[in-house]
């Protein structure tokens, strides 16, 4: 038995809208895992993957491997009586031939519940080869959707080459030509081409961080003896009043020192050092605390959160990653179709090599879809 239920019947909507007019009857395959569907169109140029993960939907239970086949143009109608907010619940018994669809408003009691006919679709699942593509684009996908919209009107074809130049969209038509060049944003090196190094590089900031941090621990381990000590000189030790100085003198040159003032931060790992002091004295660990520094407090949240951006964040413009220039000619209507995923994901990427198959990849949170396109061969 398949029940799974999804938070959002627009996800749904939004797939067949993109997938409807390439492929006309499809099987929803469904495991335990996730529910995936691999189709070609007739003319066999074009081959789209979906997969929807079993952990994106609120309840998701699939006792065995089946097979939901489905028109998709009548499951689009099905879902145009759903409200993009309604929770949508999928139910199929083992070797029915009806697919339930109920839609939940949230914000009343309004349950509507539909039914769907399946149908026997003899498809074979091909197998998708790895693939080390020479050149990878990442872009907005608003951005991919107007090129291949406006490059349509002036012809059926273009011509997509990634260089150390940027990517360049060319559509030669029979009454005008259009050439777009996309260049790689500045801040797409330390993103995409260095997201490996970046990252080496802030771990051995922080281990050297670490190292320093242990440093002023000492220090401030030292300074509150002194402190102590200093109590004790009123009763008159010139030996320990002596240390106090240098100590003193060691702190004012960490305190001058800019670099440092990161390190002297990390007060939140402060309280085991002033559980540590407090075994030797009290008075030590009390004025260990009171070192705390609100101003270089916010240096290190603030670098967290700059790391945070550099990893999760969308990447606002152009990035290339490439091993040698790729130059491919796809059919602008295929690329059309392909475009009405923006909706899904407004993240992009491209995936070339030459007299390969063009990759068109979307990842959104519940799943992906990617497209893959067979590239012209000879004169457009």
């Amino acid at each position: 038995m398949l029940e799974a239920r999804l938070s959002e019947a627009a996800i749904l909507k939004r797939l067949l809208d993109a997938i409807k007019e390439l492929v006309a009857d499809a099987n929803f395959e469904c495991n335990e895992e996730a529910i995936t569907l691999q189709a070609m169109d007739n003319s066999h140029v074009a081959l789209v993957a979906v997969r929807l993960d079993a952990s994106g939907f609120k309840r998701y239970r699939c006792d065995r491997p089946m097979p939901l086949g489905v028109n998709l143009v009548s499951l689009t109608k099905v879902l145009k009586c759903a409200k993009d907010d309604d929770v949508v619940t999928l139910k199929a018994a083992d070797d029915a031939d009806i697919l339930s669809l109920t839609y939940e408003a949230r914000n009343s009691d309004r349950i509507a519940e539909y039914e769907m006919k399946l149908m026997d679709i003899d498809s074979d699942t091909l197998g998708i080869p790895d693939t080390d593509y020479d050149a990878r684009v990442t872009m907005p996908s608003p951005e991919f959707a107007r090129i291949v919209r406006d490059l349509s009107l002036l012809g059926e074809s273009v011509r997509i080459e990634v260089s150390k130049e940027g990517v360049r969209f060319i559509s030669d038509g029979e009454a005008a030509n259009g050439n777009i060049l996309l260049r790689q944003t500045d801040s797409a090196p330390s993103g995409l081409k260095k997201k490996g190094s970046s990252s080496k590089r802030d771990k051995d900031d922080d281990e050297e961080e670490d190292g320093e941090e242990e440093e002023d621990k000492e220090k401030e381990k030292d300074d509150d003896e002194e402190k102590e000590d200093g109590d004790e000189d009123e009763e008159g030790e010139p030996k320990k009043k002596v240390k106090k100085e240098k100590v003193k003198n060691e702190d004012g040159d960490v305190e001058m020192n800019g670099e440092n003032d990161e390190d002297e931060g990390e007060e939140e790992f402060q309280p085991k050092e002033d559980n540590e002091a407090e075994d030797e004295d009290e008075e030590g660990s009390e004025s260990g605390k009171k070192r705390k520094r609100a101003p270089a407090k916010k240096s290190k949240p603030s670098k967290k959160a700059k790391k945070g951006d550099d990893d999760g964040a969308p990447p606002e413009g152009v990035r290339i990653e490439m091993n040698q220039t790729v130059t491919l000619t796809f059919s602008l209507k295929y690329l059309v179709n392909f475009a009405k995923s923006t909706s899904l994901s407004n993240v992009v990427q491209l995936m070339m090599s030459n007299d390969v198959p063009l990759l068109v990849s979307y990842d959104f949170g519940q799943g992906f879809i990617r497209y893959y396109l067979a590239p012209k061969i000879g004169d457009d």
